[in-house]
């Protein structure tokens, strides 16, 4: 696959790189078509927030990186997507809070599975879950291929990060008792409002700060990174961030009423 050179004065030079990598991860055989069309629909919401990680968002990592840290069994869920955008802090980020990785995918063949277990074992994975018949227990209340759980994986597992989810999913995951954690850039989404905790961010610019504050908060007291989540209100955090987009796009309104 020939590879477009983006020129780095482009103003939009970032996005047009992650799109590249779609790109890629597509050829590879990681992401699908629906897959595409997920992270165009993502971008938009990402120009809505002026494309940067909001203080809201921030909070937040900071509350899921705490989450994660005092988690006994936590396991990030893997999909075409995640694969293709942020391997590398997948990998690290597991190793970094003594998380399990699973694939969990919503339009699921074994090839697929393999070329994503390939490119997270390239990052340094040692042990990959979910794959093929490992796959072999089922979540009650789902019909899509998302239901199929690893059962030394997500079904034994606590706490979830589950970055670019599904709402149904999310939501059974909730009543399972586990903690969910997701990363996405839709504040009114299923899956953002259903979550235990969301980050509204785009996931290029959320693992990287997810995996630093894993790292600066690994040392602190659970007690600490406890009360930390005991503060964190997940609806006010969302609540704020959509005023954040309301606001934004007001301004930037007048800006260019102004202008004509």
């Amino acid at each position: 696959m020939t590879k477009t050179k983006i020129p780095k004065t482009h103003p939009r030079a970032k996005s047009l790189q992650v799109r590249e990598k779609v790109n890629e991860g597509y050829s590879e055989g990681i992401m699908t078509e629906q897959g595409l069309i997920a992270h165009g629909r993502g971008e938009a919401f990402d120009y809505l927030l002026g494309e940067i990680t909001i203080s809201e968002a921030t909070i937040a990592i900071k509350v899921a990186a705490a989450t994660l840290l005092i988690a006994k069994n936590p396991i990030i869920s893997v999909n075409g997507n995640v694969a293709t955008l942020t391997p590398k802090e997948v990998v690290k980020l597991a190793k970094n809070v003594g998380a399990k990785i699973e694939v969990n995918l919503f339009h699921r063949t074994l090839e697929r599975e393999k070329a994503i277990m390939k490119k997270l074992k390239s990052f340094g994975a040692k042990n990959v879950l979910g794959i093929g018949k490992e796959a072999a227990f089922e979540m009650n209340g789902l019909e899509s291929s998302r239901r199929w759980m690893d059962p030394n994986g997500i079904m034994i597992s606590d706490t979830v990060l589950v970055p670019l989810e599904d709402g149904d999913r999310t939501a059974e995951l909730r009543k399972a008792g586990k903690t969910v954690i997701t990363i996405d850039l839709n504040p009114l989404s299923r899956t953002a409002q259903t979550a235990s905790l969301t980050i509204v961010d785009n996931i290029v610019r959320a693992m990287p700060l997810l995996l630093e504050e894993t790292k600066k908060l690994k040392n602190i007291e659970n007690d600490i990174l406890k009360d930390m989540i005991k503060r964190f209100d997940n609806k006010v955090n969302l609540g704020k961030s959509l005023s954040y987009i309301i606001k934004r796009l007001e301004k930037d309104s007048v800006i260019r009423v102004n202008a004509q």
